[in-house]
This record gives C-alpha cells, structure tokens and sequence, in this order.
C-alpha cells in the first residue's frame, strides 16, 4: 500500500514511488551521462596514445562518482516523493549537460564551465545527502558538508584559476570524496549497509549498463550509415555481436547473481566490498564497453586496413578489461574461483593476445576472432549452467 504520509523535511505531501524500483526520473537523468560518456568517446576513436586514453579516464572518473552518489542517495531516501525525486533529477540533469558539452574541451577553454557545472552537481547532492541525514541521523552532519559542500567549493574556485591549478583542485575534491567514502565503510559500516535497497541498486546498475551497451549500438549504426558498403556492412555486423555477447553476458550471468551477491555483502556488513562491486569496478567496466565501441566505430570505414595500435589496444584491452571486471565481481560476491577462472582467464588471456594481432591483420579479421573468443566463453559458460541445473544438486552457484 502506498505510504502518504507527510515526508519530512516538506519537500512534499506524498510518497508516489516504489523505493524498490528505478523511477523513470533516475533514467532520464541517466541518459544526460551517457551523452557525456559519447562526447568524451570519440576521444578515443582512430589511434588514441596515453593522453587520450588519460584524458578519456581523467575526465570520465569525476562525472561517473558524481552519477554513484546520486544513485547511492535516493537509494537511501525511500520516502522521497516522485515529485521531489523529479526536481533533483532535472537539477543534477542540467549540471552533468553543461559538464557533457564541455567535455571536449575540459583541459582547455571550456575548464572554467566544466569545473562550474561539477560544483553545482555535488550542491545538488549535499541538499540530498543533507535530506537523508535529517531522515535518518546518524552521528553529525559534518561529514556531509566536507564530502559534497566542501567538494563543491573546490570545483567552484577551480573555475577561476589557471588550468594548471585547477587540475590539482579537480584532483583534490575526488580524492576527499572517494577517501572519505572508503573510510566511512570501513569505521562505520553498519551506517552505510542497513539502509541500501538491494533491488534498487541492483536495478540501477544494470539499467545504466544497458544504456551504455545502447550507445555503443548507436556509434555502429551511425559509423555503418555514413560508410555504406559490404565491408562497412560486415564490419558493423561484427561489431554488432560482440556487443551483443557482452549484453547477454552482463544480464544473462551477472544481473542473476548481483542481487544476492549484494545481499550477501550487506549480510555480512561489509560496505568496502559493496563499494567496490557497485562504485570502483563497474566504472572499469564501462570504460572497457566504451574503447570496444571506439575500436568497433574505427574499423567500420577501414574494414580492409589493420587497426591502429591505440585502436588494438582498445578492443583487446576492453574485452579483457570486461571480463576481468566480472570476475572479479564475482569473486567477490563468494563464488569460487574453480567457478570462475576457467572462462575468466583463457578470455583475458586471448584478448589480450589479439592486440598485437590487430597490426597485421584486416580490421574486419580482428572483429571477427573477437567473436569467435566471445562466442566460445558464452558457449562454455551456457554449457556449464546447463550441467548444473540438470545436476542432483540443483544447480549450484551461479556463473557471472
């Protein structure tokens, strides 16, 4: 039954959300991050070194711990109305469009709009967080005000000053932030686990999975669109299925263990391994997802030509970096590793051989042995959970 009680607070006078499920709002403000994560992308399209994969990382890092908070705060405000839940949203959308429009130049002209826009968000926050110190008190508010108030006037004073101060300032405010996140799970662990929705945050994180596996379908279509032909085809068809093998991994194998894994973490009360399988190694995650999807967007006008190193890079390193992510997830989440390693490490192992294979051989050859890796570790993971389920046992543990 729907709670209509007054919240506190007077945001408003009535609870008209499910705190159990993502609302509609929490996607809109999603798809604002994905169009940050497209603009920083085509920064690692062609042949991008050290610097542009840096400079990918660097920038993206800020923006993703800004989209955990606000997932992990209205998970811990579940008498948030869907009217007050909307208002943050819309707030927290505009701050991260103007952080994605100047994105491209961040470490230029536009440094004093993209410090700006990241000051605003961590305001938005600090009235959130604020809000759920107020619901549910906890020692002082302090840590709050440091954590986003305190944040906030980093980026806001890096707005106006030379760029080469302002990278330190931008550095500073996420170091305070992810230190104190990680202290705060280590001294007061029962603080951060009692509350947190298992379902919501297990949802949360896989709706933001599957719009950026969208985006990476998007970046093929429009690479295959403006290079029409059979290799531009054929590359773009590959491209295709390795994202789709990388969709039916993540929903077909880990969606199904995420939430009890989280159970079982918040059971145990440790709030560092929810920290990690939530915040640090989904963003290495999504990172690997966005270099396939500039390997991918590479190879489609030059399907006959070898990638370039960067671009090898890219599509071995992100394979690798994928499947690395998910296993050590569910690692973490108590599988074993006889469970885990026997598709986890020959697949990184083969991607990573694959970039130096992308030198000599055709774009669409690599796209090709890519699929085939990908299509012989889903073909032994399906064959695998077949076994168990027709097993005595029942099944057993479930594969990531």
């Amino acid at each position: 039954m729907m709670d209509k009680s007054p919240a506190p607070g007077g945001w408003s006078h009535e609870v008209a959300r499910d705190p159990r499920r993502v609302h509609w709002m929490e996607l809109f403000f999603d798809l604002v991050f994905v169009a940050f994560v497209g603009q920083l992308a085509h920064g690692i399209h062609g042949d991008p070194g050290w610097a542009e994969f840096g400079t990918f990382v660097l920038l993206f890092f800020p923006a993703w711990w800004a989209w955990v908070n606000i997932a992990s705060v209205v998970n811990l405000l579940p008498r948030l109305s869907s009217r007050a839940l909307g208002v943050a949203m819309l707030a927290a959308m505009a701050s991260a469009g103007v952080m994605a429009a100047a994105a491209p130049g961040a470490f230029g002209e536009r440094a004093w709009a993209f410090s700006l826009a990241n000051a605003a968000l961590r305001l938005v926050l600090l009235a959130l967080w604020l809000r759920q110190h107020r619901e549910t008190p906890a020692g002082t508010a302090w840590r709050i005000w440091t954590y986003n108030g305190g944040t906030a006037a980093l980026w806001l004073v890096a707005a106006f000053l030379p760029l080469h101060i302002a990278v330190i300032l931008w550095a500073a405010a996420i170091a305070v932030e992810v230190v104190m996140a990680v202290l705060g799970g280590r001294l007061w662990p029962d603080r951060g686990v009692a509350g947190i929705n298992i379902e919501h945050a297990a949802e949360r994180l896989g709706l933001f999975v599957i719009i950026v596996l969208g985006e990476s379908v998007f970046t093929i279509v429009l690479e295959v669109s403006d290079d029409w032909g059979a290799g531009a085809g054929g590359a773009g068809g590959l491209g295709f299925l390795i994202v789709a093998f990388l969709g039916w991994a993540f929903f077909q194998y880990g969606t199904g263990t995420m939430a009890a894994g989280l159970e079982r973490l918040q059971s145990r009360s440790d709030f560092t391994g929810i920290l990690v399988t939530t915040l640090f190694l989904p963003f290495l995650l999504v990172v690997g997802v966005t270099a396939i999807a500039g390997a991918i967007a590479t190879a489609i006008p030059e399907p006959f030509e070898p990638l370039p190193i960067g671009s090898g890079i890219s599509l071995g390193g992100g394979i690798a970096l994928f499947y690395a992510c998910n296993a050590m997830v569910a690692l973490r989440y108590g599988q074993t590793p006889r469970s885990v390693l026997p598709w986890a490490l020959p697949t990184i192992v083969i991607a990573v051989l694959l970039i130096p294979l992308g030198v000599q051989v055709p774009a669409l050859a690599m796209l090709a042995l890519a699929v085939l890796l990908l299509v012989l570790v889903t073909a032994y993971v399906e064959a695998k959970r077949r076994r168990r389920v027709g097993s005595p046992l029942g099944g057993g543990d479930r594969i990531r």
